[in-house]
């Protein structure tokens, strides 16, 4: 360094009077210590807000930024997509069952002067006021809407949290309810009533058989009525059926007399 500064300083005195050769280098170098801390890059996805004696100067980039030393300060906003937790929250439904809910938020900054300029700190706003919202939707529904209708809920606390965050510059993209956790005297009690509702359900289905069976029925007993001669076919085929039987005794009406000879049961009687 020692070296390095003998150089420059022997160099300037080849142009300036010996007199005047430090203080000059001393000069040159402080104004590359503020070219450097004047000039910043700002990347694509990242804008800088720009404070000038404390006032609001305005919003910079992406690329080359120039600032004034000491006198601008500037803060470095992110325009990507951030994802948080949303801590498990234990919460009393609407029909006053204990369940821990916790979820996950999408959000985005579209307003870089709106984050910086209405709220101290957006992303540890957007979390708490994500916790506080998500206590309140779940509070006000049923388990069975909590564990049904878990979209239309996500939906309904994404919509909430966007219009509190817009006046930060912030857009909240999406929320999803990431897991439900219920007792466990409350996980057997949902088994019972769902092996309940199974149970009410099959019942149901075979009633309905036996109401369909028994309109079928009717039905054909009243066409029977009026065609005789159909009911008496009926009553042969029955017949026929358990002919197929050999070692069975069959005992009929003295009207139905030749049905054995029909049927081939017995011989025909000679006379």
């Amino acid at each position: 360094m020692i070296n390095h500064i003998s150089v420059s300083e022997s160099f300037l005195s080849l142009i300036f009077p010996p007199e005047l050769s430090l203080p000059l280098f001393f000069l040159i170098l402080l104004l590359v210590i503020i070219l450097s801390s004047a000039i910043k890059v700002v990347t694509e996805y990242e804008r800088a807000v720009i404070f000038r004696l404390g006032r609001l100067l305005g919003v910079k980039g992406p690329g080359l930024v120039i600032i004034l030393p000491v006198v601008d300060r500037r803060r470095i906003i992110d325009l990507r997509l951030v994802t948080f937790d949303v801590p498990k929250q234990r919460i009393i439904t609407k029909d006053n069952v204990t369940v821990d809910v916790d979820a996950i938020v999408y959000f985005r900054v579209t307003d870089p002067q709106m984050a910086v300029v209405k709220v101290k700190d957006y992303f540890t706003a957007s979390a708490l006021l994500a916790q506080t919202v998500l206590r309140d939707v779940i509070g006000q529904v049923e388990l069975d809407d909590l564990l049904t209708r878990r979209e239309e809920l996500n939906k309904r606390i994404q919509q909430i949290l966007d219009e509190a965050t817009e006046p930060w510059g912030v857009k909240v993209t999406t929320v999803a309810l990431r897991d439900v956790v219920i007792p466990e005297m409350m996980q057997r009690a949902i088994a019972k009533q769902a092996e309940a509702e199974r149970e009410r359900r099959s019942r149901i289905i075979a009633a309905e058989g036996e109401l369909l069976a028994a309109e079928k029925m009717a039905q054909a007993a009243d066409y029977y009525a009026q065609h005789p001669i159909a009911l008496r076919l009926r009553e042969l085929q029955t017949w026929s059926e358990i002919a197929r039987e050999k070692n069975m005794i069959v005992v009929t009406e003295s009207a139905s007399k030749e049905l054995g000879t029909i049927l081939g049961l017995v011989s025909p009687k000679k006379t």
